[in-house]
């Protein structure tokens, strides 16, 4: 049996340049945890700078890049 693919987020600023997590990339056992999880950060990311963020499975891009923004 393979190793599940993780799923993950690419975080970006207001230019598209891609930010690096201080704590590494947080990656995520389904899309439904990956999903919950920026629901429930995006206030944080955006306080650090994240404009927008895009999911991967892997190396996939699944969609993206969507922004944080409230409005």
């Amino acid at each position: 049996m393979s190793p599940s693919v993780p799923w993950w987020w690419q975080l970006l600023d207001a230019d598209g340049a891609v930010v690096e997590p201080t704590e590494g990339r947080q990656e995520f056992p389904t899309r439904g945890d990956a999903e919950s999880w920026v629901g429930e950060f995006w206030p944080d990311l955006a306080d650090n700078g994240v404009a927008a963020v895009t999911l991967f499975e892997g190396d996939r891009e699944v969609y993206g890049p969507m922004p944080l923004s409230a409005g």
